[in-house]
This record gives structure tokens, C-alpha cells and sequence, in this order.
């Protein structure tokens, strides 16, 4: 419905009905007292509604003042009730200006017309203290025809303010439809005599029919045509040559408890003498995993303090380091390092297990 879809720009309600219907009773018993004055009812509108509730109460009135089911004096308390709700909140619209766009453009009731003009204005100041019953009477006489604003510009400035919707959301149309079979049903030209038509009237309204819940289009999604295959498709269409082994990763699972532990005696081994065991640890882990020495925290920073505490297990890390792109900086290191009988061990051993660079032993040599 259109109030549903103004709504909507507000705020999204999950639950079906807006109010329950003990509220929905004590909204229609506020709207039926004609003799208070303005501002007295929306006192008592703001006692049985909280803040949280009294935008739901102002959809209802929407679609109370919609379905034409309200009588010329409580047409006037809704309307009051939609702009004190927002008076105070200092905004350039309110959620319900779309409404009272619309009606000012279709109703032929005058003094409803200039009520709503106000509304989009500013209303008079001695205007909340009047009853419902003195401004109808205050209307009446004047045969002054009423000069419509630019209502376009209102609309402008409500779009430009109001937070905007997809158009998708916007489609629906409202799940209920009132049945006019008891005479019930209004025609707009009929509000201002519905009062002496039907005295009491009485509204039976269930609180799940005023819900913005819409009832949406259902989209068509026609299955999409299948595509000629071709030639190179045709194969997977029946295809004879699979892997009938599954790829199996061997890596998982591994037990990765010794490549922290390597790592642990590593960072110890570079401070202090380790004792045989542990030394032999190490030796056993990068002989598993050579690669365990690329993440057990050796830098050529720490090198030299390895070789002075550990010789035996420099050696073994930098066996394994021969084939990185680091290595150079851990020869730099070993050469700037003070001479010292574990240096010339590692250089030593390193001499008889790989072939070392020339300008490295040449450079050692030149330092010693």
C-alpha cells in the first residue's frame, strides 16, 4: 500500500501486527473524543504509547485515514496525533508528509484541507488548545477557496531528507481488503456526513489487519535455456578417463611437535652450551626435516653467538643452509666474527663436508 511503502523508509517491521489489540482499542478510544482539546489527547496518547510505539501507532492511523474508516473528527485527532509525534524532533520531514501530500491534493472536506496545509507549515499556537469540535466550527462559514501551495517542492524536500527505498520494496500492496458489504466503506466525498450517518461507528478491526507487511509480485524465473555443448565440452559430457586414486596430501597429520621443540633448543643453544642430548635433538630434527631450519628463528645476526656456545650444531644448520639465498649473509657473519678456536672448528668442518666459496676461505684466511 502506499502508507506501507512510506513507512517502510523508516524503519522494517518484523512482527505482523503494528499494535496488539489492546492498543489498537485504546488508539480508536482517543480518536472518539471530539470535545478535548488537541493537546490534551496527545497527552494521553504519549501515556499509552512509548516512544518505541508511537511511529507503529502513527502507520495505523495512516491506514485508518487510507481506508476512509474514520469519521471528519477523527480524521482531524489522527492527523494532529501523525504531526505532534515528530513536533519536537527538530527533522526537515516526517515519515507521514506522503499522506498528507496526497489527501490535501484529493479531499474536498475545506477545513481538512486547511488543517493539513498547516500541517506542512506550522500549525497556530492557540491551535492545540482548541477542541476537534471548535475548529470545525471556526471552518465553518468560510467560503474562502484555499490557494494550494507548491506541493511538488514539499515532495522534493521529503525525498531528499527521507532514507531511501528499493523499488522492489515499494510494489507491495497491503494483504487486506476492507469488505463494504455492511455499508461500512466511506467515499472520501462522504467523510464530512459520516458522523450523522452512523452515530456509534462502530470499527471491528482485528490488530492483524493493519500491518505493513506487503503482498509482493511474485517475479517470474524462467529456467534458463541450455546452451549447445561444444567440442570441447562434449567430453565432459560422458567422460571415460578419471583418476580412479584419490590424490592423497601426506602432510597432514604429521606430528609437528618436534619442529617446535627444535625450534625451543635452537633459541637456546644460541645462548648457552646445550648438553648432549639436547645438541643430538637438533641433529636428528633437521636430518628428518632440512626444512625445519628455515623456521626455528636462525639469523645471521645470531650466528656467531651459536658458534661460540654450539660449534657442532652450527655446523648442521649452516650444512642445511648451503643451498639458501641467505647463505652469503651467514659466511659474512662467520668471517666479521672474532677469531676464536669454535670458529676455525665450524670453517674447518664446513671445508671437509661441502666446497666452500673461494673469496670466503681467501677472506678468512686474510682475518686470521
Amino acid at each position: 500500500s502506499r502508507c506501507g511503502s512510506q513507512c517502510l523508509e523508516v524503519e522494517t517491521v518484523e512482527t505482523r501486527a503494528m499494535l496488539s489489540q489492546q492498543e489498537l482499542e485504546a488508539l480508536l478510544n482517543l480518536m472518539k473524543e471530539p470535545s478535548k482539546a488537541f493537546e490534551a489527547i496527545a497527552v494521553s496518547f504519549y501515556k499509552n504509547f512509548t516512544k518505541a510505539d508511537q511511529f507503529k501507532a502513527g502507520c495505523v492511523i495512516c491506514m485508518l485515514i487510507q481506508d476512509n474508516l474514520l469519521t471528519q473528527t477523527q480524521r482531524m485527532v489522527g492527523f494532529y496525533l501523525l504531526y505532534d509525534i515528530y513536533r519536537n524532533e527538530g527533522q526537515a520531514t516526517t515519515p507521514f508528509v506522503p499522506l498528507v501530500l496526497e489527501i490535501v491534493e484529493q479531499t474536498s472536506d475545506a477545513a481538512e484541507r486547511k488543517f493539513l496545509l498547516q500541517f506542512l507549515s506550522s500549525l497556530p499556537k492557540d491551535l492545540p488548545k482548541q477542541s476537534v469540535q471548535s475548529f470545525l466550527q471556526s471552518c465553518t462559514g468560510d467560503e474562502r477557496e484555499i490557494e494550494l501551495p507548491d506541493l511538488e517542492a514539499f515532495r522534493r524536500m521529503h525525498q531528499e531528507s527521507a532514507p531511501t527505498v528499493s523499488a522492489s520494496a515499494a510494489l507491495g500492496v497491503r494483504p487486506v481488503i476492507n469488505d463494504g458489504s455492511e455499508g461500512r466503506w466511506v467515499s472520501p466525498d462522504d467523510i464530512s456526513n459520516v458522523s450523522s450517518r452512523f452515530p456509534e461507528f462502530p470499527l471491528e478491526l482485528n490488530s492483524e489487519e493493519l500491518t505493513l507487511l506487503s503482498l509482493e509480485p511474485a517475479w517470474a524465473r524462467p529456467v534458463p535455456p541450455l546452451l549447445e555443448a561444444t567440442v570441447d565440452e562434449v567430453f565432459w559430457l560422458s567422460p571415460s578417463q578419471l583418476l580412479s586414486e584419490p590424490l592423497w596430501d601426506y602432510t597432514m597429520c604429521v606430528d609437528t611437535s618436534r619442529g617446535t621443540e627444535v625450534k625451543e633448543l635452537i633459541g637456546k643453544a644460541v645462548k648457552t652450551p646445550l648438553p648432549p642430548n639436547q645438541a643430538q635433538v637438533i641433529v636428528d630434527g633437521l636430518s628428518q626435516d632440512a626444512k625445519l631450519v628455515y623456521h626455528c628463528g636462525m639469523t645471521p645476526k645470531k650466528l656467531p653467538e651459536l658458534v661460540e656456545n654450539n660449534p657442532q650444531i652450527a655446523v648442521e644448520v649452516l650444512l642445511k643452509l648451503m643451498g639458501s639465498s641467505q647463505i652469503s649473509l651467514y659466511f659474512t657473519a662467520l668471517v666479521n666474527m672474532e677469531m676464536s678456536l669454535h670458529s676455525m672448528e665450524v670453517v674447518n668442518r664446513l671445508t671437509m663436508s661441502v666446497d666452500l666459496p673461494p673469496e670466503f676461505i681467501h677472506l678468512y684466511i686474510s682475518n686470521c
